[in-house]
């Protein structure tokens, strides 16, 4: 569970991010905790008379956003998207990113890079000199047994995400998800080219050179960061 110190920067960061949403944009929304915050925002300012139309990247954030009024596209009913804002799960000196702890970050990739510029909006705790989190794997059910068999004799300390039921987690394209757990990750780019070739697996959650700008919300204010 997240501390109320964090909470608070999550909900400042949303807040702050909305600032760069600007009348007749398409907006890609991100999905987790922190983009929640962003969507309240959001809404109160298209309520106000903002005029934008967004791109979520999972069913929950389109029906958050649908719910407040804020007008949604699918992807492949718009011909440009200008912004994706969106979380991330952690972010390494080279600004480098996770994500995908909520299980969406197929669509969120795919959202992300069709976008002109992409955003990460944080609280400080995400940012870390090397990466360590979870990376996710979204995969297809069949064979998915196999493929955890595999990515165990490669080191990647593969584990199926299930629900506190026993269930499997289902993502929006009802494929499972399996997480590599790492002690720390020094060339994200060598894992993720060895996860491209690797059959069965749709997409994974490394983030590699996608980022433009970052803002990271610590407790004296908000940081910009201009990554690429």
């Amino acid at each position: 569970m997240d501390s109320e110190i964090v909470k608070q920067q999550k909900a400042q960061v949303g807040r702050e991010a909305v600032n760069y949403i600007h009348d007749g944009m398409v907006i890609g929304i991100g999905s987790g905790s922190t983009m929640w915050y962003l969507v309240e925002e959001l809404g109160k300012r298209v309520k106000a008379g903002l005029n934008i139309i967004g791109v979520p990247t999972s069913n929950f954030t389109k029906k958050h956003a649908e719910k407040l009024g804020i007008p949604i596209k699918d992807i492949d009913d718009v011909d440009h998207i200008d912004l994706t804002i969106d979380g991330a799960d952690q972010i390494d000196a080279n600004y480098q990113g996770i994500k995908g702890g909520g299980a969406s970050h197929l669509m969120e990739k795919i959202v992300a890079t069709n976008s002109t510029k992409n955003m990460w909006i944080v609280d400080e705790t995400k940012m870390v000199p090397t990466l360590n989190y979870p990376v996710p794997l979204e995969v297809i059910p069949y064979g998915s047994k196999q493929l955890e068999k595999k990515l165990k004799k490669m080191g990647l300390n593969p584990r199926l995400r299930y629900k506190d039921n026993g269930e499997f987690v289902r993502t929006d394209s009802n494929n499972y998800i399996i997480d590599l757990y790492l002690p720390h990750i020094n060339n994200p780019t060598k894992l993720a080219e060895q996860l491209d070739t690797m059959v069965g697996i749709v997409e994974h959650g490394l983030f590699l050179d996608i980022v433009n700008t970052i803002i990271v919300q610590h407790p004296d204010g908000p940081q910009i960061i201009e990554a690429r």
